[in-house]
C-alpha cells in the first residue's frame, strides 16, 4: 500500500474494540475504507490465513495506514493522536491528566473487555455466558466507577473527549448487551448519554457500519 492510499481498516460491526478505532477515525476526520471481518461466519473469518498476516492474533481491528499494519485498538488511537496530533487530542497535553486517560482505557480494554469477549465465552459454556459476562463487567465497573467520580468533567476526565471516552461507550453497550443493571454506576451513565449525542460516536456506531445486519440497522 501507498502511503496516499486510503487508510483500511479490518472491522467487524459489533466489535467493541474496532468501535473505539472508528470513534477516533470519526473525530480525527479520516476517510477511511472498511474491510469486515465476520467473527461468527465460517467459523470466524479472524482465523482465515489471510487475516492472520496482518494480525497474528486473529483478532479485529486492525488498520492499514501510512504504510503499516497496527493491531491492538489503543495502539491505533495512540499513532493516530501522535501522527495527527491536531485537534480534537485523544491524549490530553497535561501529563497527570495524560496518565488517568490512560489509566481508564487500560481497566477498561485490558481488565472488562476480554473477560467477556468472544474467544473467552466461549470456553465458559453456553448456560454460563450470561452470568460470567455480567460479572467481569459489574465488577470492572465498579471501579470504574470510583475512578471516575475524581477524574470526571463532561466527559471521563475532564471536560474534553480522550481515548478513555471512546473505550467507555463500548464498553456500556456491551453491559447493556449483557444485560448488566447500570443502575449502581450513574457517573459512567451520565458520560455514556453525553457522549451518544456526539457525531463522532454516532456514525461509528454499530448500527451504522457496512456489515450491520438489515434487522440491526438505524
Amino acid at each position: 500500500m501507498s502511503e496516499s492510499s486510503k487508510p483500511i481498516l479490518y472491522s467487524y460491526f459489533r466489535s467493541s474494540c474496532s468501535w473505539r478505532v472508528r470513534i477516533a477515525l470519526a473525530l480525527k476526520g479520516i476517510d477511511y475504507e472498511t474491510v469486515p471481518i465476520n467473527l461468527t461466519k465460517d467459523g470466524g473469518q479472524q482465523f482465515s490465513a489471510e487475516f492472520q498476516t496482518l494480525n497474528p492474533m486473529k483478532q479485529v481491528p486492525a488498520l492499514k495506514i501510512d504504510g503499516i499494519t497496527i493491531g491492538q485498538s489503543l495502539a491505533i488511537i495512540e499513532y493516530l493522536e501522535e501522527t495527527r496530533p491536531a485537534p480534537p487530542r485523544l491524549l490530553p497535553q497535561d501529563p497527570k491528566k495524560r496518565a488517568s486517560v490512560r489509566m481508564i482505557s487500560d481497566l477498561i480494554a485490558g481488565g472488562i473487555q476480554p473477560l467477556q469477549n468472544l474467544s473467552v465465552l466461549k470456553q465458559v459454556g453456553t448456560e454460563n455466558q450470561l452470568p460470567w459476562a455480567q460479572k467481569a463487567i459489574s465488577f470492572g465497573f465498579n471501579a470504574l466507577e470510583q475512578i471516575l467520580q475524581n477524574t470526571a468533567g463532561n466527559f471521563c476526565v475532564g471536560d474534553e473527549v480522550s481515548m478513555a471516552d471512546l473505550c467507555l461507550v463500548p464498553q456500556v453497550a456491551n453491559a447493556e448487551r449483557f444485560k448488566v443493571d447500570l443502575g449502581p454506576f450513574p457517573t459512567i451513565s451520565r458520560i455514556n448519554k453525553t457522549l451518544l449525542a456526539l457525531e463522532a460516536f454516532q456514525v461509528s456506531h454499530p448500527c451504522r457500519q457496512p456489515d450491520t445486519p438489515a434487522e440491526l440497522r438505524a
